[in-house]
């Protein structure tokens, strides 16, 4: 296991400083013949899936990659008559794509992925349309250096990183980093779907391999039977191209129709047992182990629910934000990496997932916006533009914060960009952009999928599942799934009160019509027990002290208040602590 690591430099010997500084293994033939100052090489101390380095047609990689349609690209290179050699690995396949193909080369992979290629006086850094997997950049003392670890970067002394106040605004805001920031100075995420060409004379040039589009039809059928038998052929395929060979498939089963639909497409495709992994915080709490076991039941799984409690999450949870590149501020956090514990303890190397459902055909998140835009009275005093009302709606602590923040942090933030800028580019039909979507539900889906899809769902699910030797995979993310989604019609998608309809009525005949139809509840996760039970000590101890007060963050007065649960917080003040907690504790991790 290991993760990756690249730098363009001068001189390949300040090249290979700047990479062993940040903890990489070199070792011969990293380095292309020719091309002084280009380095690639591994970081084996750290959990990946990074292999290398691959060389082809005079080009150097490393890369975490992972694919799920290698026919489709072998067929490629055949036309071109350009086979790779038997075996080839899944890196290689990739960079022999791009060599001869272009960015068209990448876009028609179907993974996880994200590639550092050393392409003449260039570093190449390339990643997946939906962001499975992700890579870091920055640029110091004449170099560019790269890596799939940001505690590596971090480790860079050439850099020199420390807190970045705006990514502190933006997670408090969001609850994740919705776009290219970092938590740390200098730091850039690499966004989906991009190929960012890095110059030694340190510009770069950056271009979109895939974006998802608008293409519904028009007049727009009503008779919705081909998209939902088009949907249920590529459900199919993106379930069955996943599935592990020769073992049995692990799924996560929450009892959600989305995990229930790739739990059932997965008991009838493999021909392999099927074992599920729910989770249960006590009986005393609504909860749907009722239709997760209902589920794998009617698929004939082998069910096993783990049993998750306060202490346990108050003793792991700064284990699991030290797995996070950047923090999540999920309370599923810890559960989810005691999922993935579980199944490697039984053996899997791969575990499927239903996450994808909601931001790609629209969860119950997009109605609060949807119905402002049916109330709203443009040129109002109470009026909010679009952009705004997307970060209300979230109901984190963007509007907590004038009291949550010090007064030298707000000054400090004065001149920093809007946050409005994360999501405004998705949320309009104007400006002629190729990208754009017309109509409100397909913008709003666009939103989060590039913004909670790559930054908070997926990331997760790998960093978490990657951490205990297990690829997490999540079928409904699939490139052609989501082209499928935004070529339906919304009134697909959205049909009367129902969510999600077409990919219910994809599934209808695998599941019990009580999984189906079922409305959307979730899991009710007991935050505010946590925090006034077990991790009420471990709050008190790191937000009110001295590491916390001398960093200068948050005001003293406001957390107290949080942490005694004043009721003018009440309902969400349990949800906004949390997030407190999990930034203070991953800012510890990285000794930020």
């Amino acid at each position: 296991m290991a993760r990756l690591c690249a730098c363009l430099a001068a001189t390949t010997g300040q090249a290979r400083a700047h990479l062993d500084a940040m903890g990489a293994a070199l070792g011969p033939g990293h380095t292309p013949a020719g091309v002084p100052g280009a380095e690639v090489s591994l970081l084996t101390g750290e959990t990946g899936h990074a292999e290398g380095p691959f060389t082809a047609y005079g080009r150097t990689a490393v890369g975490e990659v992972t694919l799920h349609n290698r026919p489709v690209l072998l067929a490629a290179l055949a036309e071109r008559s350009a086979p790779p050699p038997p075996g080839c690995p899944d890196g290689e396949l990739l960079l022999r794509c791009w060599a001869l193909l272009g960015d068209a080369g990448v876009a028609q992979a179907e993974g996880m992925f994200v590639l550092a290629v050393l392409d003449g006086q260039d570093l190449v850094l390339i990643r997946d349309h939906v962001g499975a997997r992700t890579l870091f950049y920055a640029r110091a003392d004449g170099a560019w250096a790269a890596s799939t670890s940001l505690r590596a970067l971090r480790r860079w002394p050439a850099l020199g990183t420390s807190m970045n106040l705006s990514a502190v605004r933006s997670f408090l805001t969001f609850a994740y980093l919705p776009g290219e920031e970092t938590l740390l100075t200098g730091v850039r995420e690499l966004l989906p779907g991009r190929v960012l060409r890095l110059h030694r004379d340190g510009t770069s040039t950056e271009t979109v391999h895939w974006e998802p589009r608008e293409r519904i039809e028009q007049p727009a059928p009503e008779d919705p039977t081909g998209h939902v038998l088009e949907l249920r052929a590529l459900l199919e395929r993106a379930t069955a191209s996943r599935l592990p060979v020769a073992e049995p498939a692990a799924v996560l089963l929450s009892g959600g129709i989305d995990s229930s639909l790739v739990t059932a497409l997965a008991a009838k495709l493999h021909s392999h047992p099927v074992h599920t992994y729910s989770i249960s915080f006590g009986d005393d709490l609504p909860n749907e182990l009722g239709y997760s076991g209902l589920v794998a039941t009617h698929c004939h799984t082998r069910h096993q629910v783990l049993n998750v409690s306060g202490e346990a999450v108050a003793a792991r949870l700064a284990e699991a934000a030290a797995l996070l590149d950047s923090p999540v501020g999920d309370p599923l956090t810890v559960p989810n990496l005691m999922l993935a514990e579980a199944v490697a303890a039984d053996g899997a190397s791969v575990v499927l997932n239903g996450e994808g459902g909601d931001p790609v055909f629209g969860g119950p998140k997009n109605l609060p916006m949807l119905v402002q835009e049916m109330h709203r009275t443009p040129g109002a005093p109470w009026d909010e533009d679009r952009a705004t009302a997307y970060l209300r709606s979230y109901r984190k602590c963007w509007t907590d914060l004038p009291d949550l923040l010090t007064a030298p942090a707000l000054a400090a933030l004065r001149d920093a960009l809007p946050l409005e800028r994360h999501v405004a580019p998705y949320l309009t039909a104007d400006g002629g952009g190729p990208y754009r979507m017309g109509h409100l539900l397909n913008q709003l889906l666009h939103c989060n999928l590039r913004t909670k899809g790559a930054h908070h769902i997926l990331t997760k699910v790998e960093r978490l599942t990657s951490s205990q030797g297990v690829e997490g995979r999540s079928p409904l993310f699939d490139r052609s799934v989501v082209d499928h989604a935004f070529a339906t019609p919304p009134v697909f998608k959205l049909r009367g009160t129902a969510e999600k309809w077409i990919l219910k009525e994809a599934v209808r005949d695998l599941l019990p019509d009580t999984v189906v139809d079922r409305p959307k509840s979730g899991m009710r996760v007991p935050v505010q027990q946590w925090l006034t039970g077990p991790l009420r000590d471990l709050g008190q101890d790191l937000l009110l002290g001295p590491t916390s007060r001398q960093r200068g963050l948050f005001r003293p007065e406001t957390v107290r208040a949080w942490l005694r649960g004043d009721g003018a917080l009440l309902p969400r003040q349990g949800g906004k602590l949390w997030l407190v907690l999990t930034l203070e504790l991953w800012l510890r991790s990285y000794d930020v």
